[in-house]
């Protein structure tokens, strides 16, 4: 991570509401922290101000802030942004801070938060703090409770944090185009108490839908309903980090949806309880156990679980057609059609061309072929056991024993123990590997 300072000129009007950084003011803006990789940094521990158990952003980062006369300062910076779906492809997007997602936001209830934000977009923005209840004139909603913040020109906004809970923030300024091109990021109020609500590990992540053209990079902002690239942190498997957790671990999940649709997130080899929504912590005795949740558009959820069984487990949105890449989306079904002959006729025109989908789609998730600059194939990945033939929303999450307690390194593939491997039968059941 890197740093800049933002020396930016502007009137000396002041606004109800969110109000515009004078000369002066710009001089002793805090620091607008960069971050220029798109993988999962550690936690960043409060240095100063109230203490908290931070979170780990899955493919992202915490901003960083300073504490100034009482208020705890962050500052943003709103511009356009290169981010990495995954090896292989990158989009151009909008964002925050050198990223899309913008940096997670960390304070604690009851913290007094003054956040600046720099605009420089080509248009003007603003930023509304999805969930936050605050004065009707740091909303956020341009032309409604504040100025649109123009191209070049710093606002603040100013607010006690009054709630401890799971957050948003994302624009309300041209918001079909700013929110397509990835305007959003997360914001987590932790308890005042550390003690309250304690779990070992807390990750967090937005979800976010993209339509971009194979071999293009900028999405096509006025598409409402038929995306081809689904992310989480606006990354696809095999782009996405896993989560690694410590047999034994209470961990925490809280994801926020800023798609044009609903998401049923599925857990492998555990079972959960949702612990907390937009609207705050749902208490213990309203609490069930689940191993899918749905997330609807514009809601948050957290769900909590003991990570008790070791293993390599499949953590993904049960949507299918969430857990593949941009190219399959069109593909036509060719299950049951011969395609011999046709792929010789083909191939004395298109000398590279393979016939697919005879007997399924599998044979895609190893096979090499060309495809378009800036693209990925539908499914892809590699597992210890062969092509896990996945793409989008999809990860892992790993559980160890013996794995540091602030250490969130890869830990590789899980070994089985001997007997625990589905294997192919030969007239002997029972006998395992």
């Amino acid at each position: 991570m890197v740093t800049r300072r933002q020396f930016l000129h502007g009137s000396g009007a002041t606004m109800l509401g969110a109000a515009l950084v004078t000369r002066a003011g710009a001089a002793v803006l805090p620091e607008a922290a960069l971050q220029a990789s798109a993988a999962t940094q550690p936690p960043l521990a409060p240095a100063t101000g109230r203490p908290y158990n931070p979170v780990v952003t899955l493919n992202g980062w915490t901003l960083p802030w300073r504490m100034r006369q009482g208020w705890k300062e962050f500052h943003l910076v709103a511009e356009p942004v290169e981010r990495e779906f995954a090896p292989g492809m990158k989009a151009h997007l909008w964002g925050y801070n050198g990223q899309s997602p913008g940096p997670t936001i960390e304070c604690v209830e009851g913290d007094k938060v003054r956040i600046f934000v720099t605009n420089k977009l080509p248009e003007h923005t603003t930023v509304h703090w999805h969930g936050i209840i605050l004065p009707a004139g740091m909303d956020g909603v341009g032309g409604l409770s504040q100025p649109h913040i123009p191209p070049g020109k710093t606002f603040v906004y100013e607010f006690e944090m009054k709630h401890a809970g799971t957050f948003m923030y994302h624009p309300h300024s041209d918001e079909m185009v700013q929110m397509a091109m990835g305007m959003m990021g997360f914001l987590v109020v932790h308890p005042k108490d550390p003690a309250q609500m304690r779990v070992d590990r807390d990750f967090v992540f937005l979800i976010s839908a993209y339509d971009i053209d194979p071999g293009s990079y900028t999405p096509r902002v006025a598409e409402m309903t038929d995306f081809n690239m689904w992310t989480w942190n606006s990354r696809v498997f095999p782009g996405i980090d896993s989560l690694p957790v410590r047999l034994g671990d209470r961990v925490r999940i809280r994801f926020g949806n800023l798609t044009m649709t609903n998401h049923p997130i599925h857990l492998h080899g555990h079972r959960f309880e949702v612990s907390g929504t937009d609207g705050g912590w749902v208490p213990p005795a309203a609490r069930w156990p689940e191993v899918t949740t749905d997330v609807a558009v514009g809601q948050m959820r957290a769900i909590e679980f003991i990570a008790d069984n070791p293993g390599d487990w499949a953590f993904h949105c049960h949507k299918s057609h969430h857990t593949m890449n941009a190219m399959g989306h069109q593909v036509p079904t060719m299950i049951g059609v011969k395609q011999k002959d046709l792929a010789k006729r083909m191939n004395a025109l298109v000398p590279e061309y393979m016939a697919m989908g005879e007997a399924g789609m599998a044979d895609m998730g190893g096979m090499e072929m060309p495809l378009p600059d800036n693209t990925l194939p539908m499914m892809t990945g590699q597992g210890p056991f062969g092509p896990i033939e996945m793409g989008g929303m999809f990860t892992t999450l790993k559980v160890r024993a013996g794995l540091g307690r602030n250490d969130y390194r890869d830990p590789g593939w899980y070994r089985h123990p001997k007997g625990t491997v589905a294997f192919e039968y030969a007239g002997t059941p029972g006998t395992g590997q």
